[in-house]
């Protein structure tokens, strides 16, 4: 899978906010994403990631 920091992801399911779409900020084993909604921040594995992602979403 291609991910690229600034994609906009948008996951199978969403955030308690209410939004589905989550910026990538950081790449590696781990992932670092921002909640598009409310800008909450989260640390995800790739693994976990990648088998999460709906549709990468062209930068912003």
């Amino acid at each position: 899978m291609d991910i690229q920091v600034g994609d906009v992801l948008k996951l199978k399911k969403q955030h308690p906010c209410g939004s589905k779409e989550w910026e990538v900020l950081r790449i590696g084993a781990d992932f670092r994403l921002k909640c598009a909604g409310c800008g909450h921040q989260i640390m995800i594995a790739r693994r976990q990631l990648e088998k999460n992602v709906k549709e990468i979403l062209p930068k912003t």
